[in-house]
């Protein structure tokens, strides 16, 4: 039987009775090869029994890899499951994305949000096959000279796809090690959780480890207050609702459905200021979305 968060009691008591305050006291007194090892039991003794099932966790093929990484940058892998699959079938590899028209690649991602990903997913997939005969480079130095991919991203790459020790952190994974290792502190920066990933990393087999981290992460949100709040990278997302990014998105799905607009039209039918349509599709211009000629707005095709 699940509880209210979604675990079972027996997950939430494994979650609960870990000791953590003696990992934290091992960081400061050092960190020993044997708490790096208990560490890494707890880890993969929930993973083992509760890992979480998805389809772009089933393949090492690295197109589909940073389809999902890019497509899991700030968005829950629930609906990241319901697109992946589709998306994948409609352009299956970095030639056919690379060739698409950008309607089709925006109609494909609509729910997901964030629409300059998609943008940026395409100029990737143009730049693998004009630049790299078609090979995702396994290199995250090379990874992050690509549009929209950063440091982590970049190192989670190369561990889902090519099984690599690279050292990354996102969310879950700063979740873990706070709860863990910074108990009771805050404004805890990045540089000081690099070094301890590098520490606790499984070398043999980083792409199991991180799948576990993240695992890990996602069950401690559920079972306490979000352990990430203590990092110095934390930021509350604003409301969506009434946003200028739930705007940019409906005047998307607007233009996917009829060829052009005009900024009073698309005003009316949000009931939204016609001043703040138009400094939104302005944006949208400059971003590489749309044609905006005489008040009037059109996708680029």
């Amino acid at each position: 039987m699940k509880s209210s968060n979604g675990l079972s009691p027996e997950q939430i008591s494994r979650l609960s009775s870990v000791p953590v305050m003696l990992f934290t006291q091992a960081l400061r007194t050092g960190l020993t090869k044997e708490y790096i090892m208990n560490f890494r039991d707890i880890i993969y003794g929930y993973y083992h029994k509760y890992k979480r099932e998805f389809s772009w966790r089933q393949t090492t093929d690295p197109y589909h890899i940073l389809v999902s990484e890019v497509m899991l940058q700030q968005t829950q892998t629930y609906r990241v499951s319901g697109k992946f699959e589709h998306f994948l079938a409609q352009f299956p590899n970095f030639y056919v994305l690379a060739q698409a028209d950008m309607r089709s690649v925006l109609a494909a991602w609509q729910g997901l949000g964030y629409n300059r990903r998609a943008l940026a997913l395409q100029a990737i997939a143009q730049s693998i096959v004009a630049e790299h005969g078609g090979q995702l480079p396994a290199d995250p130095q090379t990874l992050t000279t690509f549009r929209g991919i950063g440091s982590n991203t970049a190192g989670s790459i190369c561990a889902f796809a090519f099984n690599q020790p690279t050292v990354f952190l996102e969310t879950n994974i700063r979740a873990v090690l706070i709860h863990f290792f910074f108990q009771g502190e805050s404004h805890i920066h990045d540089k000081m959780l690099l070094p301890l990933a590098h520490m606790v990393l499984d070398v043999n087999n980083p792409r199991d480890w991180y799948y576990a981290l993240m695992d890990y992460g996602v069950a401690l949100k559920k079972c306490y207050p979000n352990p990430s709040r203590a990092s110095a990278h934390h930021v509350r997302q604003s409301a969506f609702q009434g946003s200028d990014r739930q705007i940019r998105g409906e005047i998307l799905r607007m233009l996917l459905a009829e060829p052009s607009l005009s900024i009073s039209c698309v005003a009316l039918r949000l009931t939204v200021d016609a001043e703040r349509v138009e400094r939104i599709a302005q944006q949208l211009t400059h971003d590489g979305f749309l044609n905006f000629v005489d008040q009037q707005i059109s996708l680029i095709e």
